[in-house]
């Protein structure tokens, strides 16, 4: 809060303070000692603590925040409405810890694609206040029971391709074919595309980032550009992208190659730096154009009061608190062969996760 000089108070006019002073000032005795010229003698006025009158202000300001936020996440949970479906969720986010399967699309108008170059699943715990979240390579070679060995980018355009003939929903193949695969029951499917990550950082003002090494590659075809530098710097929408996309240079002088475990990485490391916005103050002014940057290029299946749940639980869920097992393997073209063990202990993860197993390293308040 600002300066509060004068409690906080309008102040007195000069005027009143004026007549208060004489009210105040002590008479002169009129010569008759013993008697009041037969008047009640005034009661002495009771001066209110500063505490007191710290404590009423400080319950009207209180008041006023709670109804302020009452306001906010009302008008954030109607633009909220544009986003996800109806119905009440089964498991409240704000209660129950949830798991659900995140995928980014290369979806542009340019190329027409579905292949999901961004492969997650986040479980969350609103008990301990912390999430998992393991990131698959794209390449990532997938042999499992009742499915054709794909890398795990092609699977979600092999099921919307189903979709159009009349099979199963490609985000319902998708929950069911990933939660086989970490072995956890998944309870949502989100879908975002390449737009949704420009317009969410362009929404937030940029972000602020380390590039980890130069990176240049140009394709014509569809409009790719990526050239940046090394180093600390702010990121807007679309260097952002880039920045997470690079995988192999075009250009003269070369810049070095990208394998999938740093596309990983980066991803990661951008996540940080959006939430790290997203939890600044200042963001909260910026929440309708934040919304609908998600709203315009997300399909998902969390019904709108869950979304209103997660933002109310995890809008400030310290970085710490995240945790984000490494999955590595080996390339053997054209696939990524996944470690067994790194597989079999991000599994454990997600599972502790949901069991409430995970201390988090900031505990929550009141804890």
């Amino acid at each position: 809060m600002g300066n509060t000089t004068g409690g906080g108070l309008p102040p007195r006019s000069s005027g009143n303070r004026g007549r208060a002073a004489e009210a105040n000032a002590p008479r002169r005795s009129s010569g008759n000692s013993g008697g009041n010229s037969g008047g009640r003698k005034p009661s002495p006025q009771r001066k209110k603590s500063g505490a007191k009158r710290f404590w009423t202000i400080f319950s009207i300001v209180l008041l006023l925040l709670i109804i302020g936020a009452g306001v906010y996440l009302g008008w954030i949970y109607q633009k909220s409405q544009s986003i996800g479906e109806a119905g009440e969720p089964v498991k409240p986010a704000n209660t129950q810890p949830i798991a659900m399967a995140l995928l980014g699309t290369d979806f542009r108008s340019e190329t027409g694609s579905h292949l999901t170059d961004v492969v997650m699943v986040a479980a969350m715990n609103p008990n301990t206040n912390t999430a998992t979240i393991v990131s698959l390579p794209r390449d990532t070679r997938i042999e499992l029971e009742g499915y054709k060995v794909r890398k795990v980018n092609a699977y979600y355009p092999t099921f919307l391709a189903q979709e159009k003939k009349g099979e199963t929903e490609a985000k319902e193949a998708m929950q069911r074919m990933l939660g086989k695969y970490f072995d956890i029951p998944l309870d949502y499917v989100t879908v975002v595309n390449f737009q949704s990550l420009r317009d969410i950082v362009d929404a937030l003002g940029g972000v602020d980032v380390d590039v980890t090494m130069d990176m240049c590659y140009k394709d014509t075809a569809d409009g790719t550009d990526i050239d940046l530098k090394a180093g600390p710097q702010k990121l807007d929408g679309k260097n952002a992208l880039d920045y997470v996309r690079y995988r192999k240079t075009n250009c003269n002088p070369p810049t070095g190659p990208s394998d999938d475990f740093s596309r990983n990485q980066r991803q990661q490391q951008v996540i940080g730096a959006i939430m790290d916005k997203v939890q600044s103050f200042n963001v909260l002014t910026k929440s309708g154009s934040l919304i609908d940057a998600v709203a315009d290029n997300t399909d998902t299946d969390l019904e709108n009061k869950q979304i209103l749940n997660l933002v109310k639980t995890y809008w400030d869920i310290p970085k710490e608190n995240i945790n984000f097992p490494k999955v590595t393997g080996t390339w053997n073209s054209p696939y990524v062969y996944i470690s067994d063990s790194e597989l079999a202990a991000a599994k454990q993860a997600l599972k502790d996760e949901l069991a409430g197993n995970h201390q988090p390293a900031i505990p929550a308040a009141g804890e």
